[in-house]
């Protein structure tokens, strides 16, 4: 167990350096990413682990497509597309907190709350950093009129499609910690679709009235996408 441990902490250590070595970080954000995935790790173990680490890689390179592109249009991340420990608790924070639940009641529909939560933020930072230069006329998820890409709570077919995939991505990760495979894969694409849109609906209305910024929306419909997964795969269990 005290060797497992260690193991665990120089890994999160060593990704943590190379989170800031690539820029992909701050250092605030670096240290905090460090104690999130410590926190998985001995929580989630390696397939929750490996689902958060490729939504840190698939975000980085989404985020540096093109990046010269959203900046001449104005739509790029700040700073660089270095990110810091306010996007890291925004992202990741909800699956920390399903993660307890889970280790708590041993149930595997917090296991399904836990995926959707990553297909969330996993198919959120795809549509919206591939969506500002791939998609194509885009509407407010409110009332659907035009609208400027970037604009909170926009969204365009090629975004949608874009979440679908996104989210779809975690789900293989989730498959070998259950023996409802296909409810659980229905669950948490689906959970991290419909918390995709979430995020857009919060990012149009409560953000854009400055209720929430875009940390706290990004926890917000983690939060909601893991608890539809979550319903969901309970729904899947009762038929």
């Amino acid at each position: 167990m005290t060797l497992n441990i260690i193991a665990d902490i120089i890994t999160v250590l060593l990704l943590g350096v190379l989170a800031y070595r690539s820029r992909a970080l701050d250092a605030k954000g670096s240290i905090a990413a460090a104690l999130l995935g410590l926190g998985v790790l001995v929580l989630g173990g390696t397939w929750t682990f490996l689902a958060l680490l490729t939504f840190l890689i698939l975000g980085v390179l989404a985020t540096k497509y093109r990046y010269g592109e959203k900046v001449k249009k104005g739509l790029a991340q700040s700073n660089n597309g270095t990110r810091s420990i306010g996007n890291v608790l925004g992202n990741g924070l909800a699956v920390l907190i399903f993660l307890l639940v889970e280790a708590a009641v041993k149930e595997d529909i917090f296991w399904a709350a836990t995926f959707a939560s990553i297909a969330t933020v996993n198919g959120d930072t795809l549509a919206s950093e591939l969506g500002k230069v791939l998609g194509r006329k885009p509407r407010l998820i409110t009332n659907l009129k035009p609208v400027n890409p970037g604009t909170n709570g926009a969204v365009s077919v090629q975004g949608e499609v874009i979440a679908l995939i996104g989210a779809l991505m975690i789900a293989p990760f989730a498959l070998p910690l259950t023996t409802h495979t296909w409810k659980m894969l229905l669950a948490v694409t689906i959970g991290g679709f419909v918390g995709v849109n979430l995020d857009s609906l919060i990012g149009a209305t409560l953000e854009e009235k400055g209720i929430t910024d875009n940390n706290s929306t990004n926890f917000l419909a983690s939060l909601l996408g893991g608890l539809i997964g979550a319903a969901l795969f309970y729904a899947l269990e009762m038929l």
